[in-house]
């Protein structure tokens, strides 16, 4: 143990004061009991708190004693821990374990973002000493400084779809007893890349919420930003995607949790000069309907409203078909989400453009292709809920008369909602 000063003078002290124990040996004749004394002498050493457990400990002896032992991304933070819990410096031996974990970090696991990752999370159960080396804050700054050179592209992100639907592939999908068909044209790209964002599902909440702050501190592309807590609230919260009701993670965590951790992805969205992809607008739709699944807060719930209806023109029917969770609606569909979502649609709009909607002005030609978009996305959901007989005709025709008449080219889609909402009561 040449190699540790700490474990030398624990020897070395115990040899000097040796412990005494006594040792009781029982007969078998329960009647008549002797005791048996002798003396033994031996070296018992404590070690509390040894960071990295009784397999961190078998490695570091092996490495007193000058066995190979490899170094990975895995292991490296808990033999630094080890080699500093039991001071294996250059000074008390050369070429120690101290200054060979630290040349593996710099050389290996901090030049490259999966290994970073890894270390980073092998840190989570070598709490505080991790941090007090730096260890922590040296792999977030890492992999937040790597990911500002990553295109998301290259993987196919934002985040696609997991191919939940594998092997017999069906457009269907049922969400809460409702058949929703998927109208998106074309596949979603996949590459055979084990993606680094795959990674992050590994760290705990609390080292996930400090990488993404690291990485807004950088000012990294909101797309990269945005794939991060994609891939990260997939993994752990199940629902959020119609086609895999599971989540990737085998441990699921507890509704407080998913509701944390749902609140921590909201509140990291970036707001403006996100992705604007099909993907993501059903991610965020998604997150809308498990958010009100786990009751989040009012707050949170308008936040992603209010981001879902920053590119609501990029959504389509089965996004908005969110079911009405609340026993204060009695319609199947949650009617008053989409009429806030498309005020904060219209309200971006008039900002972004400089354009008034509902008044009148030089520019009132101009048929803007969201907009337009929009007015057949919302005249196809006023058909779609039409047909709900709970469906007041005061929140009908407040829908209706909510998307501007600009936002149509042809009246068509909107008599046909008229249609389906009048033609029971013309029938009875």
């Amino acid at each position: 143990m040449s190699k540790s000063r700490k474990l030398h003078e624990l020897i070395t002290e115990q040899e000097t004061n040796p412990t005494t124990v006594q040792k009781i040996s029982e007969q078998e004749d329960r009647q008549e009991i002797e005791e048996e004394e002798e003396e033994e002498q031996y070296c018992h050493i404590s070690l509390p708190d040894f960071p990295g457990g009784s397999q961190t400990f078998e490695s570091v002896a092996k490495f007193c004693y000058g066995v190979k032992v490899d170094i990975s991304s895995s292991n490296v933070a808990p033999m630094r821990c080890a080699a500093q819990f039991l001071e294996m410096t250059d000074d008390y031996s050369e070429d120690n374990l101290i200054s060979k974990a630290d040349r593996f970090l710099t050389q290996s696991v901090f030049r490259n973002i999966k290994d970073s990752i890894k270390t980073l999370k092998s840190c989570e159960q070598l709490m505080p000493v991790a941090e007090t080396l730096g260890i922590v804050q040296k792999c977030i700054d890492s992999v937040a400084a790597r990911a500002s050179n990553t295109d998301p592209s290259i993987f196919g992100w934002p985040v696609n779809e997991k191919a939940g639907n594998a092997g017999g592939s069906s457009s269907q999908s049922l969400w809460n007893g409702v058949e929703a068909i998927s109208r998106r044209k074309g596949g979603t790209r996949s590459t055979g890349e084990d993606s680094w964002f795959e990674s992050l599902g590994l760290l705990s909440l609390p080292l996930f919420r400090r990488l993404i702050s690291a990485m807004k501190a950088r000012d990294l592309s909101p797309e990269i930003i945005e794939s991060c807590l994609i891939c990260y609230a997939k993994r752990y919260i199940p629902g959020i995607s119609r086609t895999s009701r599971k989540p990737s993670s085998s441990t699921v965590p507890s509704e407080n949790e998913q509701r944390e951790l749902l609140e921590t992805i909201i509140s990291n969205l970036p707001l403006e000069n996100s992705s604007r992809s099909p993907t993501t607008i059903r991610f965020l739709f998604g997150l809308l309907r498990t958010a009100n699944i786990l009751n989040a807060s009012e707050n949170c719930r308008s936040a992603l409203e209010k981001k879902i209806g920053s590119q609501l023109d990029q959504a389509t029917l089965d996004d908005l078909l969110i079911p009405s969770y609340s026993y204060l609606n009695e319609t199947l569909y949650d009617v008053d989400c989409i009429q806030r979502i498309l005020g904060y649609f219209l309200h971006g709009f008039e900002e972004r453009s400089g354009i008034t909607i509902d008044g009148v002005d030089e520019n009132s030609g101009i048929k803007s292709a969201a907009l337009m978009l929009v007015g057949k996305l919302m005249d196809g959901y006023l058909s779609e809920i039409a047909s709900d007989a709970n469906l007041k005709p005061e929140k009908f025709y407040e829908l209706a008369v909510s998307v501007p008449e600009r936002a149509r080219l042809f009246d068509d889609g909107l008599y046909r909602g008229v249609d389906v909402y009048l033609k029971p009561s013309i029938i009875n």
